[in-house]
């Protein structure tokens, strides 16, 4: 099993907000330490600044401190290297450095933001649904 995995702050939205789905899983398992998760100073502040203006004042409160526990449970990596431009959205450039610097995988519902990353770079684009499938596979 791959170790490192970046989850996306859309796979985060998602995972939050609707119980149930593939990122609703993707959080648990989070929480549960079942995988490795790696977080730049960049993505934590996405993470904060996307539910804080998405969501009521006080469903943001109540998930504030999930969140708190997700982020203290991630790996904060270095970004000592950029690879942009590799990806036609100019938002998404932050995450294909810290996967890239991570040496993890990228779990996000936006795949087509990332072909060029991974025809030039490599990098490995699972969606939720591929990553819980991955994880109900492996050994705990």
């Amino acid at each position: 099993m791959h170790q490192r995995y970046i989850i996306d702050t859309n796979v985060v939205f998602e995972g939050l907000t609707n119980k149930g789905g593939a990122a609703d899983l993707v959080i648990q398992g989070w929480l549960g330490s079942w995988f490795r998760a790696m977080l730049s100073n960049a993505l934590a502040y996405e993470y904060a600044d996307v539910l804080s203006r998405k969501l009521s004042a006080p469903r943001w409160a109540t998930l504030q401190p999930v969140l708190g526990t997700l982020i203290a449970r991630a790996e904060f990596v270095p970004i000592y290297y950029s690879w942009r431009p590799a990806s036609p959205d100019p938002g998404e450039e932050h995450l294909i450095d810290l996967a890239m610097n991570a040496g993890a995988i990228l779990v996000t519902f936006n795949v087509k933001d990332f072909h060029q990353a991974q025809d030039s770079l490599g990098l490995i684009v699972w969606t939720p649904v591929e990553f819980v499938t991955m994880l109900s596979r492996s050994d705990p």
